[in-house]
């Protein structure tokens, strides 16, 4: 099988261009049906299917977690509906007095803290000086008020660097009675 050099680098310099998006409604004619025949020259390609494979794999990993936990703690939110269409690195579950009792690996990858470290801590270990009092007053009226809300906040990373984080709070309930927290996290700019 013969191929087009010009013809694959303009592909992989196309298909760097293109919105998460635009990728997915083309990549059925694109990814390679036997990757151990693919040439070299369209590692790009294959690799970045591989990889975000496997990014949707950690995710899904990761709220099966939630939901063994869902199961164990019988509550009635619908773990899928929460998950859905959401975009996220950090995954913490908390008891009521925000205690940690879990983290997924893109907190870890998020904050460069463990997740041994964070277990039995409060998320506030996260804040630093230029943590807003007004943002930390405002989630703690929320958590109060026991309903889902969406907040940004700065927080520190262990190397001590500060970033913006979206974190969405969401009060999990057993029998009409919120028991613990799920928090779903991003970095923005």
């Amino acid at each position: 099988m013969k191929y087009n050099l010009s013809k694959m680098m303009s592909l992989d310099i196309y298909l760097s261009t293109l919105t998460n998006k635009e990728y997915d409604k083309i990549k059925h004619q694109i990814i390679p049906s036997n990757p151990k025949k693919t040439p070299l020259l369209s590692w790009d390609i294959y690799s970045q299917h591989h990889f975000k494979t496997l990014k949707n794999l950690k995710k899904e990993r990761d709220i099966n977690i939630v939901k063994l936990f869902s199961e164990k703690e019988k509550w009635h939110n619908d773990i899928d509906s929460i998950f859905e269409n959401q975009e996220f690195e950090a995954i913490i579950v908390t008891d009521l007095k925000q205690k940690i009792l879990w983290v997924n690996s893109g907190f870890t990858e998020m904050t460069g803290y463990s997740k041994k470290f964070a277990l039995n801590k409060t998320p506030r270990f996260l804040q630093g000086e230029n943590t807003s009092s007004l943002t930390k007053q405002s989630i703690r009226h929320k958590l109060k008020h026991s309903h889902p809300f969406t907040q940004i906040i700065t927080n520190y990373k262990k190397d001590k660097s500060p970033y913006k984080c979206e974190v969405k709070i969401i009060p999990l309930y057993n029998n009409n009675t919120v028991t613990h927290y799920l928090a779903i996290e991003r970095r923005v700019i």
